[in-house]
């Protein structure tokens, strides 16, 4: 029997992207009682929490000297399973956004995978969504592409968790994406082993910068950040870095995306050569891996219901239909050698609205993750990790929601949505 445009049509809930978002929408329609797909481009469930090396959570708890958790449900399960197996600990942010749980990738990965198997979702890895199938503004179909050859997968409710906006973009739903220069910057995550910590601790983040500085005007090295930061992780010797920055690039451009990958590495080695030569700590550290793939922090921005705006964000805007809490500051990786922070005003934390998880235009599609509907300077606040994993409880939720009612996205009663999810423990 050949595989090639095999149909499946039984499924009531198809997630794409096995992200952080993807994780938790997945398990969070299957909970409530949906069959579920989920298919993931890697060999991994995480995307830039496990396959791109990021390996702290952040969101989960307010900044300054008073930290609150406000992420509650899936995610605060998967920190506290972490807890069970040994493989996190909590941390101080490099630049004051607050309280991170920092853990073991490959821990990570196993928890992730454990959650979804013991649910009954159905995993594919290395298979990408090609083609959307739309009717009337409904997605009918979504052909997948992998060793099996195509196959085409019909579901009742579709969630995006690209990363991307892929899905709602095929689909036809209206998107913002900045040119090259206005995107958020790359990076390539990289770990380093054999690194004395405690004598490289000695040398402050600032000191670090000011080196940097000083090796580029040497002329022997091409910093092109000249900032950046490194922290130990639960594994003695062993440290993950975050100083490679590759700008003006559209990583929904395959051609641009490769060139960020191949310039990303080039810069890894150059960051550990002045590494070992230039701060104490690393004189006899080597570098053991980069990440999967490069860190990609913004492309698509798809149009919601509401647009998410930084206003919001630093005013901290309370909304009836509230789905997650943040507290997050906008930490804007521009394309220029530093960042921008702006933090969150009043109480210290926002709200983000369902309406901005809601795609104009297409009526069995939610989305989650980075490519919610927010102004570039929201969604530099609201792609925090603990809140995409919230996004994705959200969404999957009020999927199987709709699968038991037979409605609409845009008919479903909010209240008891909202209701459902504080029985799951999401912190409102």
């Amino acid at each position: 029997m050949s595989h090639l445009n095999r149909k499946v049509s039984n499924v009531d809930v198809l997630v794409l992207g096995g992200g952080a978002a993807g994780f938790a929408a997945a398990l969070a329609a299957r909970r409530n009682g949906c069959s579920v797909t989920l298919i993931e481009s890697q060999n991994c469930i995480g995307g830039s929490r496990t396959a791109t090396g990021v390996d702290t959570f952040y969101g989960f708890y307010t900044p300054g000297d008073s930290p609150r958790r406000i992420v509650g449900g899936i995610p605060w399960e998967v920190a506290n399973r972490l807890v069970e197996v040994n493989g996190c600990f909590e941390r101080p942010n490099t630049y004051g956004a607050g309280t991170g749980i920092t853990y073991d990738v490959e821990k990570l990965k196993v928890i992730y995978e454990s959650m979804l198997i013991e649910a009954g979702v159905t995993l594919l890895y290395h298979t990408y969504a090609s083609v959307v199938e739309m009717e009337d503004g409904t997605i009918k179909g979504v052909a997948i592409a992998n060793k099996g050859g195509l196959t085409t997968i019909y579901a009742k409710y579709y969630i995006d968790a690209t990363g991307d906006g892929d899905i709602a973009a095929r689909a036809g739903a209206p998107f913002e994406l900045g040119s090259p220069e206005e995107l958020q910057s790359l990076t390539t995550i990289f770990f380093m082993a054999n690194v004395d910590v405690d004598k490289a601790k000695m040398t402050s983040h600032k000191a670090l910068a000011k080196l940097m500085k000083e090796a580029n005007q040497s002329g022997q090295y091409n910093l092109p950040r000249e900032d950046g930061s490194w922290h130990a992780t639960p594994n003695p010797g062993v440290i993950q870095t975050n100083m490679v920055r590759v700008t003006g690039v559209d990583a929904t451009d395959p051609f641009a995306l490769t060139m960020a990958e191949i310039e990303g590495r080039k810069q890894t080695q150059e960051y550990v050569r002045f590494l070992n030569n230039c701060v104490p700590g690393y004189e006899n550290a080597f570098l053991v891996s980069t990440s999967q793939h490069i860190g990609v922090r913004e492309t698509r921005r798809i149009r919601g219901a509401y647009t998410l705006t930084e206003e919001d964000v630093v005013q901290g805007a309370k909304f009836d239909d509230a789905i997650a809490c943040c507290g997050a500051p906008v930490e804007d990786h521009y394309a220029g050698s530093g960042t921008r922070w702006a933090y969150v005003q009043g109480d210290g934390v926002y709200h983000i609205p369902f309406r901005s998880l809601v795609p104009q235009k297409v009526s069995n599609l939610l989305v989650a993750g980075r490519c919610l509907s927010a102004t570039h300077g929201a969604q530099a606040s609201a792609r925090n990790s603990a809140q995409c994993m919230a996004m994705g409880q959200a969404v999957g939720t009020a999927s199987a929601l709709a699968c038991k009612t037979n409605s609409n996205i845009s008919e479903l009663d909010i209240f008891q949505l909202k209701n459902l999810l504080l029985e799951q423990g999401v912190i409102l």
